[in-house]
């Protein structure tokens, strides 16, 4: 079996409005729609408090046909949805907030090994508070709020997948 080695690749953008963080998450979600029931993807989203992350996650969450409230996993540590896919099949989706984690090993304990082994898509909060427990993501988001409110976006792909979902 061959690997795929796939190099990196990374955007830069600047969000001088939340429209602009809207219509990214906007083409984030015609991505994550084209793949179908196929998917099977993890987006880490770096940044400080009030960068913008639940935010992004958000509009993505909407974008993919989430109705209703969409609550910050903040303290219940992950939230899941189920959307449509255009084949016709669902699509799971965890939403994981890491913020509360004091210990990596919560990650383990808390048995989340099998919800990234299985399809879907795992959107990422504070990634680094897992450890080393957490599988390696497709797509790293990092968001940085700047003096002037604007949002100083890199995203990267760093596989295959996470490629497809920038569009490359």
């Amino acid at each position: 079996m061959a690997i795929e080695v796939h190099p990196a690749i990374v955007k830069s953008l600047l969000w001088s409005s939340e429209d602009q963080t809207r219509a990214f998450a906007e083409a984030l979600a015609q991505q994550v729609q084209s793949a179908g029931s196929n998917l099977n993807a993890s987006i880490q989203l770096r940044g400080d408090l009030g960068a913008g992350k639940t935010t992004l996650v958000r509009y993505l969450l909407k974008a993919l046909g989430v109705a209703g409230r969409i609550k910050s996993p903040t303290y219940a540590v992950v939230e899941p949805y189920t959307v449509s896919a255009p084949d016709a099949a669902s699509v799971n989706i965890w939403h994981f907030d890491f913020y509360r984690f004091n210990d990596p090993d919560e990650w383990e304990e808390a048995g989340f090994r099998e919800i990234f082994a299985s399809p879907g898509l795992k959107l990422v909060e504070w990634p680094e508070k897992a450890g080393q427990h957490l599988p390696s993501a497709d797509l790293v988001v990092a968001i940085e709020l700047s003096a002037d409110d604007e949002r100083r976006v890199s995203v990267q792909a760093l596989t295959p997948a996470g490629a497809r979902l920038i569009n490359t």
